[in-house]
């Protein structure tokens, strides 16, 4: 998670193409590995974060609320993709990521 947290203090572009091949080279196959899943569930994962930190301070930002939520579909789709074909991706992926289940 030492990814998300570095990039949550900057204002602006906090999604740089730095730093997504940053996530898809730690999660995915190498940095230009936008395809896997892992790495989307990473991606994803970083996302979400920052928009729940966001949603910390401006409470009444509904729009920002509903894209969280869609955020959270989609990723929560991919990690029952993953259950299915590979439950060891899965399992890494959830451990690497700490995420709950």
């Amino acid at each position: 998670m030492d990814i998300h947290k570095n990039h949550l203090n900057n204002i602006g572009m906090y999604l740089t193409k730095e730093v997504k091949e940053e996530i898809f080279a730690k999660h995915g196959k190498g940095k230009n590995d936008s395809g896997s899943a892992e790495g989307q569930i990473a991606l994803f994962t970083h996302r979400i974060t920052h928009l729940t930190e966001h949603l910390k301070k401006n409470r009444k930002d509904f729009n920002t609320e509903r894209s969280l939520v869609k955020l959270v579909g989609k990723r929560r789709d991919l990690l029952d993709y993953l259950i299915k074909k590979d439950i060891l991706r899965y399992r890494a992926i959830v451990k690497e990521l700490g995420l709950r289940k």
